[in-house]
């Protein structure tokens, strides 16, 4: 007789908890805290050991130029008789994370247990007791570190962004008294972001086929990706171009120690457009995180969506490395009437030698003749499906000439020389673009401005998160550049302020 099969009985999972917050005694709500520009404006709406706190006050200044009072807050209903976290208090205390640069969520948590003045001026509900002489319990009234994480990664981009944009709006109304064109000239430029998994780790014993092998994807952070930060086919050191070896292959190859292959990491890219005022500092008008395989030049259309938007115009001109040579790029600020326009781009070399281009906008061979459109068709390879031409010899077409070539080029008896570039003016713009001249070396120096920036987000921590989630670390790179705003903000006012008193 055969013997029934034992199935193991495995415990039930438990189920994860709801995204609320449920404090450890019975809720009463303290009463309502007033408005930030009460709270600012009017110094009796601040309890007397709020009043006497600095760390409050600091960040009284520093957070409250954003509407705070029109923060786009989710529904914060009641479940089982327990509210909702509020999303503004949690915004706030992130960017106090960030300034203060706490590395981890139960820091934070520490910090604001430590601070109690802090938490009652950030808006977290209170739970009243009578143990304190503040008035409230400010460990039952904060939620767990391991919530505060959980809530990183659930709340919507879109709230950040709309903080970004109170900063850039507050800006532009700072500086519209000093100078007339903040925005007109922008620069565009990405920063790499390494994830917090042991693939980037050079001291974690792992394969050389598993740690960069892209379909193996990391399981401590599966929304990262692999990505290269700098690739370079040349000699990494040679005092002058005499001393430098041929590129490989050749006759006389670079030994492998010279050579450069790339740096490559798990992780992400963080895209910024940034302007900068002289005498004032620069300012960020627009940021995009994304997986690290995503190439530069898909930044271009949403970051420059975003700054259109905020900025209410389009710039006039652009500063970008040779990444973002591409024809859409210069037709993007390419402008006919007065006010001009152009992209300030290094020539990349990867679409050959330059190009001359007949009155007509036709193409020049190397023997100087118009070569006449053939045929068009749309190409669909690229980033931005467009238009693309077919030129000809004009000495076969669109009627042989019986002329013989001038220089009688190698293809001549192929029937001539054919080249294939897309329509676009931006195209001919590319290789006409005057790169010697004193315009162009005034805008392509803008390109510090997202330098400086990028730099200022090192130092908060941008580039080695220790956050193991896409999306968490999307809004914190947000919540970066919104402090950086602030914190250009808070020096505008703070010299205008003092050239007032001066005078």
């Amino acid at each position: 007789m055969a013997s029934t099969p034992i199935v193991p009985q495995f415990p039930a999972r438990k189920q994860p908890s709801r995204l609320q917050w449920r404090p450890s005694v019975p809720w009463r709500r303290c009463p309502q805290r007033p408005s930030w520009q009460q709270l600012l404006h009017d110094p009796r709406s601040r309890p007397r050991f709020v009043r006497e706190s600095a760390v409050a006050n600091r960040y009284l200044h520093l957070l409250e130029p954003l509407a705070w009072d029109d923060f786009p807050e989710r529904d914060l209903h009641v479940i089982h008789g327990f509210p909702a976290v509020p999303f503004a208090p949690f915004v706030a205390a992130c960017l106090v994370k960030l300034d203060h640069q706490l590395p981890y969520m139960s820091h934070l948590w520490q910090y604001l247990v430590d601070n109690p003045p802090l938490t009652w001026l950030l808006g977290f509900p209170l739970l009243p007791s009578r143990r304190y002489s503040w008035g409230f319990d400010v460990e039952a009234c904060l939620p767990s570190a391991r919530h505060f994480t959980r809530m990183l990664r659930r709340v919507p981009n879109d709230i950040l962004q709309w903080l970004l944009d109170q900063t850039v709006r507050l800006v532009q109304v700072e500086l519209a008294t000093e100078v007339d064109d903040f925005g007109q000239t922008i620069s565009l430029d990405t920063k790499h972001i390494i994830a917090w998994v042991k693939e980037n780790n050079p001291k974690a014993y792992l394969l050389r086929r598993d740690r960069y092998d892209k379909s193996k994807l990391p399981s401590g952070d599966p929304d990262c990706r692999l990505g290269c930060k700098r690739r370079r086919n040349q000699r990494t050191s040679a005092s002058n171009e005499e001393d430098a070896l041929p590129p490989t292959p050749t006759a006389n190859p670079v030994p492998a120690k010279n050579v450069r292959v790339g740096e490559f990491y798990w992780g992400y890219g963080s895209g910024v457009v940034a302007t900068k005022v002289p005498n004032w500092g620069e300012f960020v008008l627009a940021e995009l995180t994304q997986p690290f395989d995503h190439s530069d030049v898909s930044y271009f259309f949403p970051l420059m969506t975003d700054t259109e938007r905020r900025l209410g115009f389009r710039p006039r001109f652009g500063a970008f490395d040779a990444a973002f040579d591409a024809f859409y790029v210069y037709e993007h600020f390419h402008r006919d009437d007065e006010t001009g326009g152009f992209a300030a781009v290094p020539f990349s070399q990867k679409g050959g030698y330059k190009r001359t281009f007949s009155p007509e906008g036709l193409p020049l061979c190397q023997a100087g003749l118009a070569m006449p459109l053939k045929q068009t068709f749309i190409s669909k390879t690229s980033l931005v499906e467009h238009q693309r031409g077919r030129y000809a010899c004009p000495l076969h077409f669109p009627q042989e000439t019986g002329q013989a070539c001038p220089i009688d080029h190698k293809n001549w008896a192929k029937k001539g020389c054919t080249t294939t570039i897309a329509t676009s003016i931006g195209a001919r713009i590319r290789h006409q673009l005057d790169r010697h001249s004193d315009a162009y070396k005034s805008v392509y120096k803008q390109r510090t401005a997202t330098e400086r920036i990028n730099s200022q987000a090192v130092a908060l921590g941008i580039e080695r998160p220790k956050l193991r989630n896409g999306q968490a670390i999307a809004n914190q790179n947000t919540l970066i550049y919104v402090l950086i705003n602030l914190r250009a903000l808070q020096r505008i006012r703070k010299r205008k302020a003092r050239r007032q008193s001066a005078q």
